[in-house]
């Protein structure tokens, strides 16, 4: 059964994958513990599918000082931003597009290890590093012809499991790659409205 398919174990409801449950510790709470809600999740969202779709948590940028932008959400969340010094900032928090890395490298990691959970894969190694170039005449508007986005993208992942063969490994961090809803939105961006309000 390739690693996209999963199938559920009769007497415990828990899905399992092609190594199937042999190869999960007995002591591995944190893994049975994510399989266990991922099916309970799973199985409100089949019987009703409206209760899939969510909206994100906002995110709002304010100015501190500078190029340092304070970013916060509604229930806590918080994050800072500043720009090298090069570009007139005080390097005194990441740069923005460095959070979008961050974002990208955790994200994918975060589906990789998900899909583990389902399998009933016990990873003893998961890191992501996101590397991206970009020409940064299109964030100056020193040519209007260069886009300010990433001009290249690359995903680099170490993972290491007992029991796995290296094929099997290469298939989860595909899927979990194909399944990042950072990545995603990066590779296919959504429909984007910009509002403003003059105060």
């Amino acid at each position: 059964m390739p690693v996209g398919q999963h199938k559920k174990e009769a007497s415990t409801g828990h899905p399992v994958g092609e190594w199937g449950l042999a190869h999960l510790k007995e002591d591995d709470m944190s893994t049975t513990s994510i399989s266990d809600a991922l099916q309970k999740i799973s199985n409100v969202m089949v019987a009703d599918p409206e209760k899939a779709r969510t909206k994100g948590t906002p995110a709002t940028a304010r100015l501190v000082e500078g190029l340092r932008f304070e970013v916060t959400g509604p229930t806590g969340e918080s994050a800072l931003t500043d720009m090298p010094a090069a570009m007139g900032g005080a390097s005194s928090a990441p740069a923005p597009a460095w959070l979008l890395r961050g974002a990208i490298a955790s994200c994918t990691a975060s589906v990789i290890a998900i899909r583990a959970a389902q399998l009933g894969v016990h990873l003893k190694t998961l890191e992501t590093t996101v590397e991206s170039e970009s020409d940064q005449r299109g964030m100056l508007g020193l040519d209007e012809s260069v886009s300010a986005a990433f001009t290249s993208m690359r995903i680099r992942v170490r993972i290491a499991a007992d029991n796995v063969a290296r094929e099997d490994l290469r298939a989860l961090v595909a899927w979990g790659d194909a399944h990042s809803p950072v990545a995603s939105t990066v590779r296919n961006s959504p429909v984007t409205s910009v509002e403003v309000e003059i105060v």
